[in-house]
């Protein structure tokens, strides 16, 4: 057994191998070690090698997919080896193989998958040609979605950033890619180079699909993708065991068509994910209104993809219009409730591990179908009416399941009774041999009285001698003599006829034989319903944007959202704009703002306090411009926006202590990436530019920041700063408008308005909001002293070197008129207290701390 383990073994070097044995699932050697760390399970040993024991883990088959979500939570790799030989007429160990590969990426079970969000297998290549031209390729798979992607980018910096939408759950690279996508977090397996060979890549393309050419699929012109699509499939295939007919068609993802959003941005506006990555307090969080599994993660597809061919977002836009004036979108949403996840189900139909309750599942959702249509085309819309007329009803497939499967079947197959009654005449039989055995022995044994006149006979069964005939010793000569005597008891002789022993055999087989015979039909089943697979896709796929429309129509009846209008011309006018997830969870009303940029003044200066609302009204700019851009209504009281191509974010600091950069560092980097890839559709956010350097490096870089961001590429800008100094621009430059968030001081308190003010600020509230957050009240009073000193021309040194006497006395006056305590203590003549009054002062000087 154990060379046949180690055989298996040799073949999955570097994953772990669960290896069948019985009712566990069993791990030797280094894999036993690691299991036992990664699961913590307990570590035993079998047998001995070399005389050594040999290190033993297990898990019970029956709670695998427990441990293995533990593990592929981890990103580690499992091969699954299962018992394939008859044990009953195995010579030597039983015939066992590697059935499938448990990989973070190539996930198709509900028990392993978060139901919200996509499992994506990613490769990335790059392709180096003869004219020295890079070119980055990218493919990734949704296994259990059934989808499969491609793209190519001509810098790496684009690639990256492809990445980081999709967050794929595994990523295959070659030795240079892999190394630098571990050192980001991503799960990355090692390929070796001659993986992403192209010429078999694309034979291997075209042998899936079945085409002379992949020009049909719109990629036949993109070798690095293709080297990637190709490496991907391959992978899938060889882990699967499968060969993935599931996988119908190759898509070439064109980034031109969605709205440009990087890392930056994602994290900056918490669209799926909030700044602790968290789902609670995110855009998609607020918004998710959708009743479906496949709805939810579509959505989170879409806010991450938004449109901007301005066709495509209007055909939104008027489907959500509709649905926002039918007055019966509840009964829409109840339609949709029962729905599953057709999508996984139909992967699972296609790798043949499918569950009984995955097709009664599929059974329910397409019994769903005819009254979603019914509904669509009741509403009086021609819009709706279009899309019912498109969605095929399926009613063979699902009058084949409620034929074939029962109401509420077990679990697994292996338990028996989930092909229904009635469905086939054998299997009926069988059961009804295996369910009653004792009315069919109590008939012959009335049978056999009638027949013989013996009335003592009886008909019964033990475990040693199976079925029998029984008779008193007084009677049992009367035996006729198609009677075999089977057994001599003390008052009894036990005897079998040819009938009974056909009916025993036929009894005692009868549940093995039904369970087998339940498999086979089970398994003509799947392969029926296999073909059917890529129309139930596209079923699914319409049913899942129908979902995310019916959101964004509750989220505009629930929280008053109206439809924006697109339009072709720069500039955004937005009135009564909010900021949906600050709205949704703040205690007080949310105070609306207004937002108006023109084509000719694209840059808007923003100052006032902190805490004021500048972060919140830029965020909240972008935010509807993003849900605009995505089909859905927007958090307004009117929204007109000019179609943008990308949304470019730079707020909040943060250091990079892995990657050994600092706040600054991060923060110009951002910029960079910003000034470099903005066009003049673009969005920019910048929030407080140069604060993490000295105050006038500050100052010059935010002022260069924002005149190149004007005069040379003229996108619209958001600029957020408490350099006061920088508000003067305006008046050189036209294009730039000043912009303010107001408060009204009153007393020591100050009292913050929120609401957005023409012109700059005139003055900056930083002790106060200080004060606003518990700084002690002696810090408070020392900053204040200190900020008149400055105000009334005194200087701030930051070394003593050229002149210390000077800059010593100048900070000796300094904090003598800031802390009193220096004044109480130059006041008294220490030499002379009494031990009392040293007492009294060191009272007085504490109570003041």
């Amino acid at each position: 057994m154990m060379r046949q383990y180690l055989e298996i073994k040799e073949q999955h070097p570097d994953i772990l191998l669960f290896y069948r044995m019985g009712d566990f699932y069993e791990l030797f050697y280094e894999d036993a070690h690691k299991a036992a760390d990664w699961l913590g399970i307990t570590l035993t040993h079998r047998g001995k090698s070399n005389g050594d024991p040999i290190p033993m883990a297990g898990v019970p088959y029956h709670a695998v997919d427990n441990y293995l979500a533990r593990l592929v939570k981890q990103g580690k790799s499992v091969a699954i080896c299962e018992q394939v030989g008859d044990p009953a007429t195995s010579k030597g160990p039983v015939e066992r193989k590697v059935v499938r590969v448990i990989t973070p990426g190539t996930l198709s079970e509900d028990s392993l998958l978060e139901a919200d969000s996509e499992n994506l297998l990613a490769a990335v290549y790059q392709h180096k040609s003869k004219s020295n031209n890079n070119d980055y390729g990218l493919a990734w798979i949704d296994l259990a979605g059934g989808q499969f992607y491609c793209n190519q980018f001509s810098s790496e910096a684009l690639l990256f950033s492809e990445l980081s939408r999709l967050k794929p759950a595994e990523t295959l690279a070659d030795g240079d890619f892999c190394e630098k996508l571990t050192k980001l977090n991503y799960i990355t397996k090692l390929q070796e180079d001659w993986q992403f060979d192209y010429q078999q890549n694309y034979t291997a393309l075209l042998k899936h699909f079945k085409v002379k050419n992949l020009d049909g699929y719109g990629c036949d012109d993109m070798p690095a993708a293709i080297c990637a699509a190709g490496a991907a499939l391959n992978y899938a295939k060889l882990t699967q065991q499968s060969l993935l007919a599931h996988l119908t068609r190759l898509k070439p993802f064109d980034n031109r068509q969605i709205l440009h959003l990087n890392s930056h941005s994602r994290k900056h506006l918490e669209i799926t994910e909030n700044l602790f990555g968290e789902a609670d307090k995110s855009l998609f969080n607020v918004i998710n209104k959708t009743k479906t599994a496949m709805g939810t993660r579509l959505l989170k597809s879409w806010l991450h993809a938004p449109l901007v061919n301005q066709a495509e977002i209007q055909a939104r836009l008027d489907v959500v219009t509709e649905l926002v004036n039918t007055q019966d979108l509840d009964t829409l949403r109840e339609i949709l409730k029962p729905v599953r996840d057709i999508q996984r189900t139909l992967t699972r139909i296609a790798l043949n591990s499918a569950r009984p309750r995955d097709l009664t599942g599929l059974r329910e959702s397409l019994a769903v179908l005819p009254d979603l249509t019914n509904w669509l085309k009741n509403q009086g819309s021609p819009l709706l009416f279009e899309l019912a007329e498109k969605m095929p009803l399926h009613q063979d497939i699902h009058e084949l399941l409620a034929r074939a499967i029962f109401d509420n079947p077990p679990v697994v197959l292996r338990d028996g009774n989930v092909i229904r009654d009635g469905y086939s005449e054998e299997l009926d039989e069988l059961r009804y041999l295996s369910n009653n055995a004792s009315d069919l022995l109590a008939d012959m044994e009335e049978r056999e009285r009638e027949a013989t006149g013996i009335s003592t006979l009886k008909v019964g069964y033990n475990k040693v001698h199976g079925f029998y005939i029984e008779i008193s010793k007084a009677q049992s000569e009367s035996a006729p003599v198609s009677y075999t005597r089977r057994q001599t008891l003390k008052n009894a002789e036990r005897f079998i006829t040819p009938e009974l022993k056909t009916l025993e055999e036929k009894v005692l087989s009868s549940q093995a034989k039904a369970l087998a015979l339940e498999k086979q039909l089970y398994q003509a089943l799947i392969e029926q319903l296999q073909p059917q697979v890529p129309e139930l896709q596209f079923t699914a796929g319409e049913i899942s944007q129908l979902d995310v429309l019916q959101s964004f129509a509750e989220m505009a009846l629930v929280a008053d959202y109206t439809r924006p209008t697109l339009l072709q011309e720069q500039g955004l006018a937005i009135s009564g704009g909010r900021h949906p997830v600050v709205e949704a969870f703040q205690q007080d009303p949310f105070i609306a703002n207004d937002v108006h940029i023109e084509s000719n003044q694209k840059s808007l200066i923003i100052t006032g306090p902190n805490m004021g609302g500048k972060s919140t009204y830029m965020r909240m700019t972008a935010i509807i411009c993003l849900l605009a851009h995505c089909g859905s209504f927007v958090p307004a009281a009117e929204a007109n926006i000019g179609l943008i191509d990308a949304i470019y974010t730079r707020i909040g600091a943060s250091d990079d202590l892995s990657g050994g950069r600092s706040t600054f560092m991060v923060e110009m980097s951002e910029t960079a990436n910003i000034l470099n890839n903005a066009t003049d559709r673009s969005l920019v956010i910048l929030d407080e530019i140069g604060r993490g350097t000295s105050t006038y490096d500050g100052l010059a870089l935010a002022w260069a920041t924002l005149d190149h961001l004007t005069n040379k590429i003229n996108p619209l800008t958001l600029f957020a700063t408490h350099y006061f100094e920088l508000t003067q621009i305006s008046q050189a430059n036209p294009q730039i408008r000043n912009l303010h968030f107001g408060a009204i001081q009153h007393g020591e308190n100050l009292i913050l308005d929120h609401q957005i003010h023409p012109g700059p600020t005139s003055k900056s509230y930083g002790i106060h909001v200080a004060k606003l957050a518990g700084v002690p009240q002696n810090v408070i009073q020392a900053a204040k002293d200190y900020q008149i000193h400055l105000e009334q021309g005194g200087h701030h040194r930051a070394s003593i070197s050229d002149n210390e006497d000077t800059t010593n006395a100048e900070l000796h006056h300094a904090f003598k008129s800031v802390d009193p305590r220096i004044k109480l203590l130059e006041s008294v003549n220490t030499d002379e207290l009494t031990p009392k009054q040293a007492l009294d002062l060191l009272y007085k000087l504490t109570k003041n701390v």
